[in-house]
């Protein structure tokens, strides 16, 4: 069996990865080609470019990097068609990889589309491009099924991979001790602006000065800044050389560790909102792209959150900040209260345990045995 597989960034590569070791269960001798990143390289990927080449951020952002985006893309079809495989799976990723699945399914090639692009916030009309390239959508929120099934896109829900692996009750004693921090000091508050220096440019101040907002107000308030890169790293002590004044430790990467030691947290709209979720940690989550890109954010966008935790539960459990908003002045109070509530704390992290539960669903496994349905279903065979 061999199996095309895609993924852009490294929450997809996470999934991706999840899912191959799955499919080799029931498939021993698969064989995966495409583009993934180490997880996925990990798990038996020969992976034909760089993954790092598809982790584009921003709609005016892409602009800039689209001829050799182009040339990727027009680059795997090529390759894939020459020798098609028995199914593709994109993982996420939806600009670079619907396009690729149209062609393979034209051709076909059986589709799959793994993490449902957001199609419900924003450009609508994209559904009917996903309906005719994906044969199956598989998704890890529940409240897009209702959405891809009203407009006829296969879909079946298989939960969060995330919320198998991270447990129910998080220990904060032991994470501290694994990062060396004192157990019963405290507030720690952690700080996470992102896992791409552009990001990390346009948060890293706003956060550090929401940082030393905080430390006047409650001077025993230390800070904790897990970086994904030594780039980063290196940006961030830059930006925190200016501020003499904080205690922030800075640690490579354990961000999972960080929000687990953390009271309370501070971080980017991504991926990691979930992850903070699933740590029950009560959080303030801000958004900062360039000004075109928001302008258009505002007048495209069709729900009234962006932040996952706040989409999941279908409404404003965490506070929010974007552009303009995503300020010290704004921040500051919304962290403070946060410490300062007891009572509101514990109704939020009450619903975060809901949540959980919700999207705890063995996904990766899920996932496995849906594709394998669809591939035997293509060979014919009884499902």
């Amino acid at each position: 069996m061999r199996i095309g597989i895609i993924a852009g960034e490294l929450s997809g590569d996470y999934l991706g990865a999840g899912l191959m070791r799955e499919l080799r269960q029931l498939h021993p001798q698969a064989e995966f080609v495409g583009i993934g990143g180490e997880g996925m390289q990990a798990e038996g990927l020969s992976s034909w470019y760089p993954m790092e080449a598809l982790s584009v951020m921003g709609l005016v952002e892409v602009l800039k990097h689209l001829p050799g985006l182009l040339r990727i893309r027009s680059d795997v079809c090529r390759r894939f068609l020459d020798q098609p495989p028995d199914l593709f799976i994109g993982v996420d990723a939806p600009d670079f990889n619907l396009g690729v699945e149209r062609r393979l399914k034209r051709a076909g090639i059986p589709t799959v589309h793994y993490v449902s692009p957001t199609v419900w916030a924003w450009r609508q009309g994209r559904v009917k491009t996903i309906r005719r390239a994906v044969d199956l959508m598989l998704s890890i929120f529940p409240f897009e099924v209702d959405f891809f099934r009203a407009h006829g896109v296969p879909v079946i829900f298989v939960g969060h991979p995330l919320a198998d692996e991270i447990p129910l009750d998080p220990d904060r004693g032991a994470a501290r001790q694994s990062l060396g921090l004192p157990v019963d000091s405290g507030p720690w508050v952690a700080l996470l602006p992102g896992s791409r220096l552009s990001e990390v440019g346009a948060l890293g101040p706003e956060f550090i000065g929401t940082a030393a907002w905080l430390r006047e107000r409650q001077p025993e308030c230390r800070f904790i800044i897990p970086c994904a890169t030594q780039r980063i790293e290196a940006e961030l002590r830059r930006q925190l050389a200016a501020r003499p004044e904080l205690d922030v430790t800075l640690v490579r990467g354990r961000s999972r560790e960080c929000m687990a030691a953390a009271d309370a947290v501070l971080l980017a709209s991504g991926t990691a909102t979930l992850e903070t979720m699933l740590h029950k940690r009560p959080m303030v989550v801000a958004y900062k792209v360039s000004p075109v890109t928001g302008w258009l954010a505002r007048r495209l966008i069709k729900v009234p959150y962006f932040a996952m935790p706040n989409l999941i539960a279908g409404e404003q459990l965490i506070p929010e900040f974007a552009q303009e908003q995503a300020v010290p002045e704004c921040l500051g109070p919304a962290m403070l209260e946060l410490l300062d509530a007891p009572e509101q704390r514990r109704e939020v992290i009450a619903r975060f345990h809901e949540l959980h539960g919700l999207l705890k669903r063995d996904a990766s496994r899920q996932a496995a045995a849906a594709v394998d349905r669809l591939y035997r279903e293509r060979q014919g065979e009884t499902v």
